[in-house]
């Protein structure tokens, strides 16, 4: 029976049946799945509103609206329940634990912390672990997650416990979330000088929603103007009350850098899991876990960091993690040791995959390696069709103006150190609230360097390439440079989201431009116990200026860029300045590396009127 005619066009009338379809199917899809004519397809949609060609992508929406048009009811598969189904027709299921009781075993608990930027977290974790993480992530901001597991001892035993340590920033919401999946215990963080945060609070139901127990670390007790106790006492606004308050939380006073605590946090952790949780796993089922982050190594190309849910995985393994596959070639421990298996709960990292698979994907070894292909490259098509038909509204940076009357438009492409933070750039980038008649759209995304074929594809339609981590080399440059490519470098996901935001509402990014502050020329070189080199100068123009940045010219070439006057002394007192003329004592901070007629400039940036 046809529906009635639109436009002349008439189509099989579904009274009310139900088609199933992949998230951004095309009208041809839908055409094969109830019998009709993909150009039928487009003109009711024409009819309706919707320009839509009969192979491109369509979004949930438009697809029920077509389908409530000509009464078929047209559900909309989620990922989840798609990829369940693709792992049904190999005979696969995720998740599912069976086999023999014999061959289940106590496993460690993994633990995600969590907390407000700039509470401690990673800190904390340095302190556990006896390693310095912070010191090198951009902005002291954790741009990643990082999985590590440590040894402690509880009532005598050796217990092991993996840490799961998520990003801070806002902009990682949704890969906080994702750690709150894969956990059994959450170590809310929050400062004792500063007290509850928004993000503290942001974090707190992540937890509460993966109905895991909390433990709270309230740090930073060494400070002035710690308060433990008001922590507790604003804890209890959002259900975590105490167990000095009659309550079942453990609050542990802690300090990352004093040490103190850190015994009784990991005991707190045992103890809880113990009490709350069944901690076992199959170690004989077929190996499944998540990816917690993925990476381009240049040595060992895509590395993997994958925590282990069940069953044991070996190298040789044949494996599929979301749209990458492989074979393991081998496994490393967070210090980069090999490891011939991984137990359930052990964080590793994998090498062996043909590219790098997304935080959050889900893993799994399949006995063959065409098998695990196969998977590989059917959810890859399925990526990209529901990207395809999920372009958001927003457009161009430097000629925001030309741009817009021109286009309407802005296309990127996305490259960066690890899968994780290109998700959550991306993510964050979307969310940009600007007018319904401008667009942004994200048509590449991909982690590693910046490539010629990256500048080849950005050619094709006024792309803006941004890095972040990665930097364009070689080929890709000079066909950049040449070309005028817009490529933009970051190391500090905000600043690269409010650059972008800033474009698109009309607030171009300032321009700044140096101006130089004074020089001085080193006479004498001294050394200073636990400070370094000092040198002794006499400023030859200008005023040198404290805490100004500074580059370090031998024999008229630049030794060193990014130095900053950190210490200025006239004798035995600090200066503020020094001028023209007077001799002063001058601090590179770390930098040592000052030879006897040296020359020191000063600089900073200023900003620019625009014309």
């Amino acid at each position: 029976m046809a529906a009635p005619s639109m436009g002349g066009v008439s189509l099989p009338r579904g009274n009310g049946q139900t088609v199933r379809l992949p998230r951004g199917a095309s009208l041809t899809d839908l055409a094969e799945r109830i019998g009709a004519q993909p150009a039928a397809l487009v003109t009711a949609l024409f009819h309706l509103g919707e320009m839509v060609t009969a192979t491109q992508s369509v979004n949930d929406e438009t697809l029920q609206l077509l389908g409530a048009e000509i009464d078929w009811d047209i559900q909309v598969v989620s990922p989840e329940d798609e990829d369940r189904e693709l792992l049904e027709t190999f005979d696969l299921t995720f998740g599912d634990e069976e086999g023999d009781e014999d061959d289940w075993s106590a496993r460690p608990p993994v633990v995600t912390v969590m907390g407000h930027v700039d509470h401690g977290k990673t800190k904390l974790l340095d302190a556990l672990r006896h390693t310095n993480v912070v010191a090198k992530e951009a902005g002291g901001i954790t741009q990643h997650i990082g999985a590590y597991q440590i040894v402690t001892e509880l009532e005598g035993e050796e217990r092991p416990i993996t840490f799961i340590d998520t990003p801070g920033h806002e902009s990682f919401t949704a890969m906080r979330a994702r750690g709150a999946k894969v956990t059994d215990i959450v170590v809310l963080v929050v400062a004792a000088d500063d007290g509850v945060m928004p993000q503290t609070v942001e974090a707190l139901n992540h937890a509460q929603a993966a109905e895991v127990p909390i433990v709270v670390a309230v740090n930073k007790v060494d400070k002035e103007g710690a308060n433990p106790a008001k922590i507790r006492q604003q804890l209890t606004e959002y259900g975590l009350v105490a167990e000095e308050y009659g309550g079942e939380t453990m609050f542990v006073d802690v300090s990352a850098t004093t040490r103190q605590g850190l015994e009784e946090l990991e005991a707190a952790v045992l103890l809880t899991a113990d009490a709350s949780l069944d901690l076992r796993a199959n170690t004989e089922q077929d190996p499944q876990g998540v990816v917690i982050e993925g990476k381009l190594d240049k040595g060992r190309g895509p590395v993997a960091t994958v925590l282990v849910q069940r069953g044991t995985l070996r190298q040789g393994d044949s494996i599929v993690a979301g749209d990458a596959y492989g074979r393991v070639r081998s496994l490393l421990d967070e210090h980069g040791n090999k490891l011939k298996e991984a137990l359930p709960a052990r964080p590793v990292q994998v090498v062996g995959l043909t590219s790098v698979p997304r935080a959050g994907d889900t893993f799994l070894v399949v006995e063959e390696d065409r098998t695990a292909r196969q998977i590989a490259d059917r959810r890859q098509a399925r990526i990209r069709n529901a990207q395809n038909a999920q372009a958001r509204k927003r457009i161009s940076l430097e000629d925001l103006d030309a741009a817009l009357k021109e286009s309407r438009e802005l296309n990127l492409i996305i490259k960066g150190d690890n899968s994780g933070t290109v998700e959550a750039l991306e993510e964050a980038l979307m969310k940009i609230e600007v007018s319904d008649d401008l667009s942004l759209r994200v048509i590449h995304r991909g982690v590693g360097g910046i490539t010629k074929s990256d500048i080849d594809l950005a050619l094709a339609d006024d792309v803006i390439v941004l890095g972040f981590n990665v930097r364009a080399e070689g080929q890709a440059t000079e066909l950049a440079n040449r070309e005028g490519v817009d490529v933009r470098y970051y190391s500090v996901i905000y600043q690269a989201i409010e650059e972008i935001e800033a474009a698109l509402k009309g607030m171009l990014k300032p321009e700044f431009e140096e101006v130089q502050l004074g020089t001085a020329e080193v006479r004498e070189v001294f050394r200073v116990p636990r400070i370094g080199n000092v040198a002794g100068s006499l400023v030859r123009s200008g005023t040198i200026v404290r805490n100004s940045k500074a580059r370090l010219i031998r024999d008229g070439a630049v030794v060193a860029d990014n130095l900053s006057v950190d210490s200025l002394r006239r004798f035995k007192d600090d200066a503020t300045e020094v001028r023209e003329g007077y001799e002063c004592g001058i601090g590179l901070g770390s930098f040592n590396d000052i030879k006897v007629d040296d020359v020191i400039e000063t600089f900073e940036l200023r900003e620019k009127p625009r014309a």
